[in-house]
């Protein structure tokens, strides 16, 4: 399966939009991802140090994972 590249422009804006809802994870995200799987891709955030956790975090996640793939135009 081919990787997908991630767009350093993309992905600043991604997080960017998840910051605004998520304001206390901004400044430990640093991009969002995309590992190939089988089938498809498993799409996270790679974090400066450990990843932070509770579901205020994974909807930063979420947040940041959508935005980029309507900013990219990634349909799945």
């Amino acid at each position: 399966m081919p990787s997908i590249d991630i767009d350093p422009e993309l992905n600043r804006l991604a997080l960017a939009e998840a910051a605004r809802q998520y304001p206390e994870f901004a400044d430990q995200a640093v991009t969002v991802i995309a590992r190939p799987l089988l089938r498809g891709f498993a799409w996270q955030v790679a974090w400066k140090g450990a990843a932070p956790t509770g579901q205020p975090a994974w909807e930063f996640q979420n947040a940041a994972i959508r935005a980029y793939k309507r900013l990219a135009k990634i349909a799945e």
